[in-house]
């Protein structure tokens, strides 16, 4: 080590070459010196250390990558990035879960500040990314389809990139009514439950949904090497459509589904080609448009939704900078005229223009027009898998399926242990004397358990509740009623149990449970369906202006192009000193235009292709 280190130092020296100047590089000498050095250098085994110098231990980059990237990479992918069959990412279900603690179901709202606060003892990645993730599932931003979040205050919009949401001092929240249908059976433990990153308290691994929320709300995620990008689906249409799934796996899911909802509404340019490929592989991209209504009076375009995609504002730079570039020359003015009432963005147009055609060009020019590229990415048993539609529900029913044979497996236990408890009351009500006669001559209270035990036969802790019967219980009416209830539990428990041993019964459940919510919180689409045919696109002429100009080309063989305006009034034709005109003509800005070369050569090019001159310039 000493020896290499010594001749690196001769060769990084600043030598200066006498006369030159310039600094000696010895090239060859370093490439030498460090192979040489390299190889003389034997690898330092675990545990020893080196007395001349750094360690160099030789180590393959794949176990590099193996140990230092693929960890973290995986920890994006299973921890924050990619929503799993319940249909939230970690941070989501965070969230919810200290809400539901919180007791915010069916309460008044708190201050989203104490949410965030508390939130941070399940997930410690601070309390504005906590705050952003809530403000995404509020009702108030609207980013949602299915909102999760009641919420009070400013929370932005997510129509608007430059609304800004309050900060959590400001603004309140609870969880909204319907979210019962993704805590029921958490207590009765319908799914795992953990310890949370400091070992304090314990978590949901997944939340108990009882309808497929994966398809029900859009979630994008962006992890290491691999990214989700899955749209919403009509919360109806989801629910009925996941029933007669069940009931029929050869179901035609387009039927019942025929495509995404999303919470902005919009058109959807509906295209069952596509939808078959996004439904069976999880991959494809369909077509968004805004929708609009016109004032031919005014002149006015007035543009209320847009797609999920984009932002008014976005929208609004797109249309100024195209007609900035002159591709939207019928556009006098655009402006956001968003209020309380929703979103409205007005366009101002030129007086006897075909609004129909600016219509489309406004689709073809600007994000009026969106494309929605789908990758369904989950996580299934902390695997992700790219799946279609027909894919997840069937994940989806197999780990529901399980939520509901724990659940039954949950009340049948609560219900033994309450028919073991009666059935030791109905022993001792039988003969009620005899019980009186033992706890009589029972001489110390801690040998009361025993000597009921021994004396009917009983455990202890059938004893124990017998014992703390009271004495205003013990009649006739009491002993009846009790008696009936130990065979309505046998009759309960029975069920339970075939419920839990049937697939079918199991199916027939969820099934119930699926129409029940399409009925109660079910809704209209708020995203319309068009034909393709009744979405007419420009083709690449309709985009050209046609105006008319003027072509002129000099001696010298200068060419340049006006347009008649540029002409109006007095003006100077420049052309270079010594050069006229020899060809002089006007035409259209969609002609084309013919060149014959003296070498027997013709060029064709059309007028709108070259650029727009004005008279000062040479050409």
């Amino acid at each position: 080590m000493d020896s290499l280190d010594k001749e690196q130092r001769e060769i990084f020296e600043d030598k200066e070459t006498k006369g030159s100047g310039k600094q000696k590089i010895r090239k060859p000498a370093i490439k030498q010196s460090l192979q040489t050095g390299i190889e003389d250098i034997e690898p330092i085994s675990s545990g020893q250390t080196s007395t001349t110098g750094a360690e160099l231990i030789r180590q393959p980059i794949t176990d590099t990558l193996l140990n230092n990237y693929m960890p973290y990479a995986m920890s994006v992918i299973v921890s924050r990035a990619i929503p799993e069959i319940d249909g939230f990412k970690p941070a989501h279900r965070k969230l919810l879960y200290t809400m539901y603690r919180m007791k915010l179901l069916n309460s008044p709202r708190a201050k989203s500040a104490d949410i965030v606060g508390l939130t941070m003892s399940l997930n410690p990645h601070g309390d504005q990314t906590i705050y952003e993730t809530m403000v995404r599932m509020t009702r108030g931003n609207g980013s949602l389809l299915h909102p999760w979040i009641d919420s009070k205050g400013n929370f932005g919009r997510v129509y608007s990139r430059d609304m800004q949401y309050a900060a959590a001092r400001y603004t309140e929240a609870r969880l909204d009514s319907s979210a019962v249908l993704i805590f029921d059976g958490l207590e009765k433990d319908a799914v795992d439950f953990v310890d949370n990153y400091s070992g304090t308290m314990k978590e949901p691994v997944l939340l108990p949904a009882s309808f497929p929320t994966v398809l029900v709300n859009s979630n994008l995620g962006i992890a290491v090497g691999m990214a989700s990008n899955i749209c919403s689906f009509n919360l109806r249409e989801v629910c009925n459509t996941t029933a007669a799934f069940i009931a029929n796996r050869k179901h035609d899911l387009l039927e019942t589904m025929p495509a995404p909802d999303f919470s902005t509404g919009g058109d959807l340019i509906y295209d069952r080609e596509q939808m078959e490929k996004i439904y069976e592989t999880g991959r494809g991209s369909f077509k968004l448009r805004a929708r609009y209504r016109v004032d031919k009076k005014e002149n006015l375009i007035e543009i209320f939704e847009i797609p999920y995609n984009t932002t008014a504002e976005a929208i609004i730079e797109d249309i100024s900078a195209q007609a900035r570039r002159g591709k939207l020359r019928e556009v006098l003015d655009v402006r956001d005229e968003t209020d309380l009432n929703g979103l409205k963005i007005t366009i101002n147009y030129r007086k006897n223009t075909d609004y129909k055609m600016l219509i489309l060009k406004l689709f073809d020019l600007t994000s009026m027009e969106t494309g929605f590229s789908c990758n369904f990415n989950i996580l299934i048993d902390g695997k992700p898998r790219t799946m279609g539609v027909y894919e997840i529900l069937e994940n989806w029913l197999k780990w529901r399926q399980e939520c509901v044979v724990r659940e039954a497996n949950f009340e049948r236990q609560k219900k033994e242990e309450k028919l073991h408890l009666l059935k030791a009351l109905e022993l001792i009500l039988l003969d009620i004397d005899k019980a009186i006669a033992v706890i009589r001559l029972t001489k110390k209270d801690s040998e009361v358990i025993d000597n009921l035990m021994s004396s009917f036969d009983i455990d202890k802790v059938q004893a124990e509740y017998v014992a703390e019967i009271k004495l205003r219980h013990l009649n006739r009416e009491y002993i009846l009623r009790r008696i009936d209830e130990i065979a309505a539990l046998e009759e309960e428990i029975f069920e339970l149990k075939r419920l839990a041993g049937s697939t079918r019964l199991i199916n027939s459940k969820i099934s119930k449970q699926l129409r029940d919510i399409a009925k109660a919180y079910g809704r209209e689409r708020l995203t319309a369906l068009i034909e393709p045919e009744d979405a007419p696109v420009l083709d690449e002429e309709d985009l050209i202006e046609d105006y008319n100009i003027r072509i002129f080309l000099t001696e010298e063989g200068y060419f340049k192009k006006l347009a008649l305006t540029s002409l109006r009034g007095n003006f100077d034709l420049r052309l270079k000193e010594g050069d006229s005109i020899i060809q002089e003509f006007d035409t259209t800005n969609k002609a084309e235009i013919i060149f014959l070369t003296d070498k027997a050569q013709v060029y064709k090019i059309f007028a709108h292709e070259i650029e727009d001159h004005k008279p000062s310039f040479i050409g």
